[in-house]
């Protein structure tokens, strides 16, 4: 069984399910969605990120590092990636917190032992633990279930976020511990879903069909992007709702296009090219909502 990384532990999360959660997010990702707002999630391996605009130059960084791994050119720092190993003697040495290294590793217990500090918001509120991503369905999938079977033994609400895109081995291994399933549906146009998220869609509409006649509850979550899923005639929405109609689901998540994450690519040093996206206006989010409502599902705006 292979630890997976974990890049963030959120507490009181509201938009993973049900009531107050726990939401752990693990490091990797089949997908390489334009518009993504984790984009630190996107490898399985460890990430440094450096924030140039917290930067002093001091150097000290640099003088430290025991691998000379970071490098100042043209006054900017780098990190020449293939020296680092991520010792973290850079972070003790930078005084503003201009680094992080993103990808932790715990093992099931710890990571159980975080869950249970807030079972009293679970309690009160009916919620629970949320494990997510990057893609948490294509991490060690014994480890991903002896979390969930930990928390259902201790009657903590569980439930999986998760693009679909892994074997339905996967999901079959876990469906005994896991309460919910936050499902996401990009587009039924496989071109344009090959275009945005550099992968085939086939294996996410079949598992999800599978997944659907299993005795589980699925809610489906869905980006919502002008020029991508959404468009003055609906085309993409009616073909989303044509998809899930003969499905055993009702509960719907619209989830508006945001950019909160462009800052982490200059952390990254990379480039966003989601900058001509936009969220759809109030009153297409309404008439969006209305498609879905009058086909008899459940419909919320929002996680």
């Amino acid at each position: 069984m292979n630890n997976p990384l974990v890049i963030n532990i959120q507490k009181c999360s509201i938009h993973d399910g049900p009531g107050i959660r726990t939401t752990i997010f693990f490091k990797g990702c089949p997908l390489k969605c334009t518009w993504c707002h984790n984009p630190e999630s996107q490898k399985y391996t460890k990430e440094v990120l450096y924030n140039p605009e917290k930067c002093t130059q001091c150097n000290s960084c640099m003088n430290n590092c025991p691998n000379h791994a970071i490098y100042k050119e043209n006054n900017r720092i780098y990190l020449h990636k293939e020296k680092c190993e991520f010792c973290e003697t850079c972070l003790d040495y930078c005084l503003n917190n201009a680094r992080e290294i993103a990808g932790k590793t715990y093992t099931v217990n710890q990571l159980v032992h975080e869950i249970e500090k807030d079972m009293i918001f679970y309690e009160e509120s009916n919620g629970g633990v949320t494990l997510s991503g990057g893609e948490v369905m294509t991490s060690d999938i014994f480890f991903i279930k002896q979390i969930l079977k930990s928390c259902k033994d201790k009657g903590i609400h569980t439930a999986i976020d998760t693009c679909g895109f892994t074997s339905f081995e996967n999901f079959k291994e876990i469906l005994p511990y896991t309460d919910l399933f936050l499902y996401d549906i990009k587009l039924i146009d496989n071109e344009k879903h090959l275009l945005v998220t550099d992968v085939d869609n086939k294996l996410i509409l079949d598992n999800l069909e599978k997944l659907s006649k299993e005795d589980v509850s699925i809610t489906i979550r869905i980006p919502l992007i002008e020029g991508v899923n959404v468009d003055k005639d609906n085309i993409e929405i009616e073909k989303i709702i044509h998809f899930l109609l003969p499905l055993n689901i009702k509960n719907i998540n619209l989830l508006p296009y945001h950019d909160i994450g462009v800052y982490k690519y200059k952390k990254l040093n990379k480039e966003y090219y989601g900058t001509e996206f936009k969220a759809p206006s109030e009153e297409k989010l309404k008439e969006i909502s209305s498609l879905f409502e009058n086909n008899h599902f459940i419909t919320k705006i929002g996680g």
